[in-house]
């Protein structure tokens, strides 16, 4: 009774939600206007400045998450499911001891939100497989560099974990970090243009490990089925997944709350990690982590609306296991 009232009440929400779209159209994305319609409704989330207005072009630059199936297929998991599923899940608390689970990067003005994604759940799931034996931050470089899957162009996010499985990826930090190959895009300001770094096929001065020696593999890798109840229990099992979905132009306003998209106009699809879901103010939601550094919105983080595939999210989850 209790999932039948949820499901009734999501609808309604998503229902009033899409009335409320039409007010926002034509409204530009990041300006005060945006802001101040978003605020002055009694919605789910709050805006604020993340981006000055004139930084439209470079915010599209970093929606890089191609949404179409690509290339390559990826099968479709049979997940089992878990039995109790929490009310609130969150990774960090769940798995204190892999660091990389609360690590924000920052993809700088680089359409490889796709990499990033996908990177930062393999880091997590190398550790929980391991039991916090191993503790490493894979490389977004390498994946954006020498993958050949789109660099800062976008790439799709299965391509992105076939590459793990086939070809492996080595350890590599934020820019100016350690590693075999940290991220060479400085996220300062500097760089202001979206090109995808060369490939360097070596680890940097000083590792103790060459480029082929650091490669850490997938054993497996999957989608997960468009089910709340089938993406929990994935999470519950092996850790954080990466999805994508679709970016309307108030997404980039975001500053706290359970996002729901009101702007219809659309700009691009945009890969994030989703680490665990709880309710706010009764609006069931997905807890996902950013890739535009630790100043963005609440923290380097987002809560989105669960239940009702909002933007397309529970749609398109990606994940797999590391072979240790």
């Amino acid at each position: 009774m209790w999932i039948l009232l949820q499901f009734v009440l999501c609808a309604l929400l998503v229902l009033s939600e899409s009335l409320k779209r039409e007010m926002f159209s034509g409204i530009p994305a990041l300006s005060d206007e945006m802001i101040n319609r978003i605020n002055s409704m009694n919605t789910t989330w709050k805006a604020g400045r993340n981006f000055d207005p004139s930084e439209y072009e470079y915010v599209e630059h970093l929606l890089g998450a191609k949404l179409s199936e690509g290339r390559a297929m990826l099968p479709m998991k049979s997940v089992e499911m878990v039995e109790d599923i929490p009310d609130t899940f969150d990774s960090r608390i769940e798995w204190p001891d892999c660091e990389s689970i609360s690590l924000i990067r920052n993809q700088s003005n680089c359409g490889s939100c796709w990499a990033f994604g996908a990177v930062e759940a393999i880091s997590d799931r190398i550790c929980i497989a391991s039991e916090g034996k191993i503790k490493v931050n894979i490389s977004a470089e390498d994946l954006v560099a020498c993958s050949d899957l789109g660099g800062c162009c976008g790439g799709g996010l299965i391509e992105a974990w076939i590459h793990w499985v086939n070809e492996g990826l080595v350890t590599g930090d934020l820019y100016g970090g350690g590693g075999c190959m940290p991220y060479s895009k400085p996220f300062d300001g500097s760089d202001r243009w979206p090109v995808t770094p060369v490939c360097n096929p070596k680890c940097q001065p000083g590792y103790p490990k060459s480029y082929t020696e650091d490669k850490h593999f997938g054993k497996s890798a999957y989608r997960i089925p468009p089910h709340v109840r089938a993406i929990q229990s994935e999470i519950v099992k092996n850790g954080p997944v990466e999805a994508a979905f679709l970016v309307y132009n108030d997404f980039g306003s975001y500053k706290s709350g359970v996002y729901i998209q009101h702007s219809q106009d659309y700009q691009a699809g945009h890969a994030i990690k989703l680490l665990g879901w709880g309710t706010e103010n009764s609006t069931p939601y997905w807890l996902a982590a950013n890739s535009w550094g630790a100043k963005w919105d609440d923290k380097g983080y987002f809560k989105i609306l669960r239940g009702s595939n909002e933007c397309g999210i529970e749609g398109r989850v990606v994940a797999g296991l590391p072979f240790l």
